[in-house]
């Protein structure tokens, strides 16, 4: 007689929770500085080149994300899935602490690099375990758009978190990387080794197989602009905030705006699954048009000063929002469980090369310009491009991002 003790243990809220919130700690490794980061500049104002290197504080590990994020995928179709976030998210508080305790700039970006390695793992391992705990698709839309969701909650949450202490001075902020313990306690019982059984029930590959990745190519240049429209505005808000006469000091204000911001996302991100089940594949041209034309308003009303800069923010927050969950169940969410690994960490890699890949661009284009304000306009014509690209590939080929093992 077959026993019910055999049958795949199903997910639900509480698995849900935990890798929504896993899935947020990169977003907290940027956010939960940014109110303090005008203190940043005006502290290390005498270290040569800190105009560059401070902001690298904030963009850093996504750097590492970046580079290392498919040798984390690797890893996670060959060995495993839980056991790799865990530790990873323990590691990711020890390392994530450490700038509260030096005043080096050196130092703590050294340190904000290796938290990046902490990300990758981080980022690649819940995404893919999101998916594989959730394959009815209506039920994994729904929740790769909370992902995002929860990404412009998280980001509100931990700027409100990083105002309130950044009034204690810069370093205070790093303490809330500790958080991230509170998220591997309860992992190590209410997660489990997805079963390759279940994949293989579905029809899914379950043996590492190679991977075609001629399909992705276009999927994942768009992503790394995706990346880069999608970065601009939470590392440079602050800064464009500063330059229409606020204080740096008034961190109530820079952060209360730049919440604000965050709050679009999320609620881009909630209702993602909407948008989704109309438009398909062409929500990211959607969320890539919205970005266009926030960025683009942003550019044109920056004269009119916080007022002008607040409205077209807002509105290229909402487009982010739709774009990160469109770009996951336009790449990520169509690979097999065997490949789902790698597919997810070459992505995640993609999306934060363009997440690092911000602030250089804008500085670069600021210097070229002028000022930040043309050279962010100058990413909101990026956006319109990749609006029209995106849109031409999702009606033409509604299969570009198909996996297959070959």
């Amino acid at each position: 007689m077959t026993t019910t003790s055999s049958a795949p243990r199903r997910a639900g809220i509480a698995q849900a929770i935990l890798l929504l919130a896993a899935a947020s700690m990169p977003v907290m490794a940027a956010t939960l500085i940014t109110p303090v980061l005008p203190q940043l500049l005006e502290h290390f104002a005498d270290v040569a080149g800190a105009a560059v290197l401070v902001p690298m504080i904030v963009s850093a590990p996504a750097l590492m994300v970046a580079v290392f994020a498919p040798f984390a995928g690797q890893i996670v179709d060959r060995v495993g899935r839980k056991w790799l976030l865990i530790i990873a998210l323990v590691a990711y508080a020890a390392i994530g602490v450490v700038p509260a305790f030096i005043d080096g700039l050196t130092g703590i970006l050294v340190s904000r690099l290796v938290l990046g390695v902490c990300d990758s793992a981080i980022m690649t391992v819940a995404t893919a375990l999101l998916i594989d705990y959730f394959q009815e698709e209506r039920t994994r839309n729904r929740y790769l758009g909370l992902q995002a969701a929860t990404a412009g909650i998280g980001a509100t949450l931990f700027i409100v978190i990083g105002t309130a202490l950044g009034a204690s001075g810069w370093q205070a902020p790093f303490w809330v990387y500790l958080i991230s313990v509170a998220i591997a306690v309860p992992a190590l019982w209410l997660l489990w080794e997805p079963s390759a059984g279940g994949a293989a029930a579905a029809g899914e590959p379950v043996r590492p197989g190679r991977i075609a990745w001629r399909p992705l190519i276009g999927p994942l240049l768009v992503t790394v602009v995706g990346g880069i429209a999608f970065y601009v505005l939470p590392v440079n808000l602050p800064v464009l905030i500063g330059q229409a006469g606020v204080a740096a000091t008034n961190t109530a204000v820079i952060g209360g705006l730049a919440a604000l911001a965050s709050v679009f996302v999320m609620l881009g991100g909630l209702l993602f699954q909407q948008f989704q089940r109309r438009l398909g594949d062409r929500v990211v041209p959607l969320g890539f048009a919205l970005q266009a034309v926030g960025i683009l308003a942003l550019w044109v009303m920056s004269g009119a000063g916080v007022a002008g800069i607040v409205p077209g923010a807002l509105i290229a927050s909402f487009g982010s929002g739709l774009l990160l969950p469109g770009f996951l169940t336009w790449v990520v969410a169509r690979a097999g469980f065997a490949e789902r690994g790698r597919v997810t960490g070459v992505w995640t890699a993609s999306f934060f090369l363009g997440n690092f890949l911000a602030p250089l661009v804008a500085n670069g284009l600021g210097a070229a310009f002028g000022s930040l304000v043309p050279a962010i306009g100058i990413i909101g014509i990026a956006a319109l491009a990749m609006a029209v690209i995106s849109g031409v590939g999702a009606r033409s080929s509604k299969g570009a991002a198909a996996v297959a093992a070959a």
